[in-house]
């Protein structure tokens, strides 16, 4: 038996804001689109390269300030791309070196939810 990656799902209380925070600026595609009705909430599947996130409008299925940590191959590259997307609300601070070798850029969504992407150190 062979377990695949986790598929995070964070809460989402407004769905322009999700849609301009992990489509405009972070660069994520959406992969599908889910309401049990007309006036349900919006269950939305997103992806950038091989990080995959579900956001939920549903106040069951996951807690708002949830944190997940994210491998990325060039923190630099990262940055350099996200600080070149045209959101003047949106600040990023520098990625940081940690004390055990990685180095992490740290994002905090609309809604509380962390992402903290890492470079492994060697």
């Amino acid at each position: 038996m062979k377990l695949g990656p986790a598929t995070p799902i964070f809460r989402m209380f407004d769905e322009d804001r999700a849609r301009d925070f992990y489509v405009r600026w972070i660069g994520c595609s959406v992969l599908f689109e889910h309401r049990f009705g007309p006036d349900m909430p919006l269950y939305l599947g997103l992806q950038r390269d091989g990080f995959i996130l579900h956001l939920s409008g549903h106040s069951g299925d996951t807690t708002p300030g949830t944190r997940i940590r994210v491998v990325c191959d060039n923190i630099t590259g990262l940055y350099d791309d996200l600080q070149s997307r045209p959101e003047s609300s949106l600040r990023l601070g520098p990625p940081q070196m940690q004390s055990w070798g990685d180095i992490e850029l740290a994002l905090t969504d609309p809604f509380g939810n962390r992402i903290t992407f890492y470079e492994e150190g060697t």
